[in-house]
C-alpha cells in the first residue's frame, strides 16, 4: 500500500548545500566529526557512528521530521534543529548509510481507495516447519489486502496478519476463497479494527 519515491543525500547535495561554515556551535559539533571511523575517538562513540546508541538529539530531531513529512527539504530540516544545511545532509546521509533510515515512504489512506475496514487475523498452521511456513509466507506476500504479517508468540496462533477490506463481502471473499484455501492453514480468528489511536515509527 505505499511506495518510495527516490530521495537520498547524495555526495552531490553535500557539496551543494549551502554554507558550510556557521557560527552556530552545532554545525561546528557536526563538522569536527570525520566520516572515517578511526577518527575523533572521543566523539565518535555517540555522534559520528549511527551504530552507536543513543543517537544524539539532534540525529532524533531529524528522524521525527522526516517521520513526520519524507519530502522536507534540507534546508528546512537544517533550519528547524538549528544548523547550516552541509552538517544537516551529512548527518542524514550517515543514517541512510548506517542503516537507521531505510526507506522514504508515502503514506496512503485506505478509506480513501475504498477499503473501509480493517481487521487483524490470527492464523494457526497444521504443521511448524520451515516449509510450511515458507510456502504460507510466499503466498500471502500476493494479497494485496495485507498490509503486515507477523509471526507472534504469546497466543495458539501463529501469524498475526493486518488486513484492509471494502466491505465484509469483500472480507468473506478474501477469508474462503483465498486465505483458507493456502495449504497448510487450519485455523483463523479474526477481530475488527474499531478505530486506530496512533501510528508512529521510531525515532531513537
Amino acid at each position: 500500500m505505499t511506495h518510495s519515491p527516490p530521495r537520498r543525500i547524495t555526495d552531490h547535495a553535500l557539496n551543494t548545500a549551502s554554507n558550510p561554515t556557521s557560527g552556530n556551535p552545532s554545525d561546528n559539533l557536526s563538522d569536527n566529526l570525520s566520516d572515517n571511523p578511526s577518527d575523533n575517538s572521543s566523539a565518535n562513540t555517540t555522534h559520528n557512528r549511527v551504530d552507536s546508541y543513543p543517537l544524539d538529539r539532534t540525529d532524533q530531531h531529524i528522524l521525527a521530521l522526516l517521520e513526520h513529512n519524507a519530502r522536507m527539504s534540507v534546508t528546512d530540516i537544517a533550519d528547524k534543529v538549528n544548523l547550516s544545511a552541509t552538517p544537516c545532509a551529512r548527518r542524514i546521509k550517515r543514517l541512510e548509510d548506517g542503516g537507521i533510515i531505510t526507506g522514504y515512504h508515502t503514506h496512503i489512506d485506505p478509506q480513501k481507495l475504498g477499503y473501509r475496514l480493517a481487521l487483524f487475523i490470527a492464523v494457526s498452521m497444521d504443521k511448524h516447519t520451515a516449509e510450511r511456513f515458507a510456502e504460507f509466507e510466499n503466498k500471502i506476500q500476493s494479497f494485496e489486502e495485507v498490509i503486515s504479517c507477523s509471526i507472534v508468540t504469546g497466543r495458539t496462533e501463529d501469524y498475526l496478519l493486518k488486513v484492509v477490506v471494502r466491505n465484509m463481502a469483500h472480507y468473506e471473499e478474501f477469508l474462503l476463497h483465498r486465505l483458507n484455501r493456502i495449504e497448510g492453514v487450519s485455523q483463523v480468528h479474526t477481530s475488527f479494527e474499531l478505530r486506530q489511536v496512533f501510528s508512529r515509527g521510531v525515532t531513537g
